[in-house]
């Protein structure tokens, strides 16, 4: 092969790499750069300190054995990988329990841009943000994520979605204000009769739908978790009955 065949063969070489990249997976993100680095930016800034809002637990990463996943919900009902029979993938057993309240601090946001999905292990959700973090109790030198739903395309509905597990905002004094079993119950994952609303969010984590109804002047909710494999029932926003895989959770 002659020198200048090799020296054409290899200018083509990049770009014919990036039509394939790009046509063989697309971004996934359809927040503006600009955004994006403008999240990543005041995020992870040296005095952007966080606070988990709901008692959340730490499994295994899917297939990535290089990072831990962190959710709150039961890995059971972790909802962010298929099978390829559209089954819901158990990311794994989990490992820590991780109480409301403890810091965290956001080291990376990452988009699912085209370029970042092809890196990442083809079964995990690599088509969703990730944002890496450092938490109070967590095994030290372990890359944790949070997973955010995907299509997030505004600043504003990104920092929704982040805070429905993180607060910016100390939660020492909402947790002070309740009495020792429900503190014992948010820091356990657990439930408790009679249980504020607030407290049994922290549990449980936000759940996926609220149906609320009036009987009488009483005001009843019915909290359901994803596949409804939970359900938690309050009245005048204190928890009155759980259900988790159709038998009752309350002691």
């Amino acid at each position: 092969m002659s020198r200048s065949y090799r020296s054409l063969s290899s200018r083509l070489l990049v770009p014919l790499l990036a039509v394939v990249v790009s046509a063989g997976c697309a971004s996934a993100t359809r927040m503006s750069p600009e955004d994006r680095a403008s999240l990543d930016r005041t995020l992870t800034g040296p005095n952007a300190e966080q606070y988990l809002r709901v008692s959340a637990y730490l499994t295994p990463f899917f297939g990535d054995a290089s990072k831990r996943l962190l959710t709150p919900y039961p890995p059971e009902d972790v909802r962010l990988v298929d099978d390829t029979q559209g089954k819901p993938i158990n990311p794994g057993a989990i490992q820590a329990t991780l109480p409301a309240g403890s810091r965290v601090r956001i080291t990376k946001v990452e988009f699912p841009t085209a370029w970042v999905v092809t890196e990442r292990v083809l079964y995990s959700p690599r088509t969703w943000p990730w944002v890496y973090v450092t938490v109070e109790g967590a095994p030290a030198g372990e890359q944790v994520v949070l997973v955010l739903p995907p299509n997030l395309d505004r600043p504003d509905a990104f920092r929704a979605e982040l805070e429905k597990t993180l607060s910016p905002h100390p939660l020492t004094d909402q947790l002070n204000g309740f009495s020792a079993a429900v503190k014992e119950a948010v820091r356990t994952k657990t439930l408790v009769a009679d249980m504020p609303a607030d407290a049994v969010r922290m549990a449980w984590g936000p759940p996926e739908s609220v149906r609320r109804t009036l009987e009488g002047t009483a005001k009843n909710e019915e909290w359901r978790y994803t596949g409804e494999r939970r359900k938690a029932f309050l009245t005048d926003g204190k928890l009155v009955r759980a259900e988790e895989a159709g038998k009752p959770v309350l002691p």
